[in-house]
């Protein structure tokens, strides 16, 4: 049996940047729910409207607000689907070029891995887990299908 492509090292690299993690309904609700706040409260204290979509707040450090140095994200049971689906974003599932890149800069995704067997795997995951959008006006792009003509992803 061949080693997973991806392994999660809990490096936190994922929870940098801003305007990464963007949340759709569903993420929404798990978050607020999961947090015990309303609805309003949430988005008042951990979100920001940009472009059209809810985005996770960046803390002063530049990392997403719900991101621990030593703890790693402390709402890991509720994150948002853009985070439970990283590496297998549409980017590194149609391009083996920005593959090549998130290998350079993520330590979970195993080095020898091919293209191929990353597309396989990741389509795998994300029809498992049901993180394949549906709605891009209100999800993130890097979780929507590549292509009707190429891939289910």
């Amino acid at each position: 049996m061949n080693k997973p492509v991806f392994d999660c090292r809990m490096c936190g690299h994922c929870c940098e940047g801003e305007g990464g993690i963007i949340l759709g309904p569903a993420d929404l609700q798990r978050l607020y729910e999961g947090l015990h706040l309303e609805r309003q409260a949430f988005l008042d204290a951990y979100a920001v409207y940009r472009n059209g979509k809810w985005q996770i707040k960046t803390g002063e450090d530049g990392n997403c607000i719900f991101f621990r140095a030593g703890k790693g994200c402390i709402v890991h049971a509720v994150k948002p689907n853009v985070c439970r689906a990283w590496p297998f974003f549409r980017g590194n599932m149609a391009d083996a070029e920005s593959l090549y890149l998130a290998k350079g800069f993520c330590p979970g995704i195993r080095p020898d891995a091919t293209h191929e067997e990353f597309v396989a795997e990741g389509e795998a995951y994300l029809h498992e887990n049901g993180l394949i959008a549906s709605d891009p006006v209100h999800e993130g792009h890097a979780l929507l299908p590549v292509s009707e003509n190429k891939s289910s992803f």
